[in-house]
């Protein structure tokens, strides 16, 4: 057996890449045909591991699900005419620490940079909006997420920017501990 990297750096069998784009298609036409109030990414997986018969609760598959539905969502839900400057770690206006809303590469609502490589986003996915705060990557001169991060709701961020000085106390104590 032959293998290859994939684009991610990630050693896999040839052919792996093909079974990848068929589980992509899949998972976009399952994304494209379903009520978005409805659907959550664990019946994605279900639904498109029934139609191909394979099991994609499996690191990797899993992996690539999420990826496939993290861009579908960043897909639908953004205008397509502004762009940040990918060579600052700001927002244009931005201080880092939040301000106008602009739109990167994927034409995310970004909200800030907090390094290079993290953003702070807004998007919607099934009628819901939501603040992303992600990893990306970069390939073929465009930012692109990755599955490592969290997405909000409007009510999980109340209640997280509510108790924003607990957790600022918290962590205060805790550094005073460790000095």
């Amino acid at each position: 057996m032959r293998l290859h990297l994939s684009d991610e750096g990630e050693a896999m069998a040839e052919g792996e890449s093909g079974k990848e784009k068929e589980i992509e298609v899949t998972v976009r036409e399952i994304l494209e045909g379903s009520d978005m109030n409805d659907m959550t990414e664990y019946k994605v997986r279900k639904e498109a591991s029934s139609r191909l018969g394979i099991d994609l609760s499996l690191p990797n598959y899993k992996s690539l699900v999420r990826s496939v539905v993290q861009s579908f969502l960043e897909q639908q839900t953004v205008p397509k005419d502004e762009a940040v400057d990918e060579g600052s770690d700001q927002v244009a206006g931005g201080d880092g620490g939040g301000g106008d809303d602009d739109e990167d590469e994927d034409e995310d609502h970004v909200i800030c940079k907090l390094t290079k490589r993290r953003k702070v986003t807004m998007q919607e996915f099934g009628g819901k909006k939501l603040v992303s705060i992600r990893e990306y990557y970069s390939k073929g001169g465009k930012d692109l997420p990755t599955s490592k991060g969290i997405s909000l709701t409007e009510e999980q961020w109340s209640v997280l920017s509510k108790n924003l000085p607990a957790i600022q106390n918290a962590i205060k104590k805790m550094e005073s501990h460790s000095t």
